[in-house]
């Protein structure tokens, strides 16, 4: 799940949650609208996490440059 997936799924579980004034019998949709949000919450963290291990990576990892020594020219 990235960053925009988890931003949409807290955004319609907000809707859901605070905005829909419906009554339904077979299940409750502010119930819903507050799984969307944790579900949406723990998407982020981990994406966070995961990126900001991959910048740690990317950042940290020694660049290593190959040193060749070439002998000096004749000169005649």
């Amino acid at each position: 799940m990235t960053l925009g997936t988890s931003l949409f799924l807290i955004a319609v579980g907000a809707v859901l949650r605070f905005a829909v004034n419906v009554s339904s019998h077979g299940f409750n949709i502010h119930t819903i609208g507050v799984i969307l949000i944790v579900v949406g919450i723990v998407g982020l963290v981990i994406s966070l996490f995961w990126m900001t291990m991959w910048r740690d990576r990317a950042v940290a990892r020694p660049r290593y440059v190959e040193r060749r020594d070439v002998p000096p020219a004749d000169t005649y």
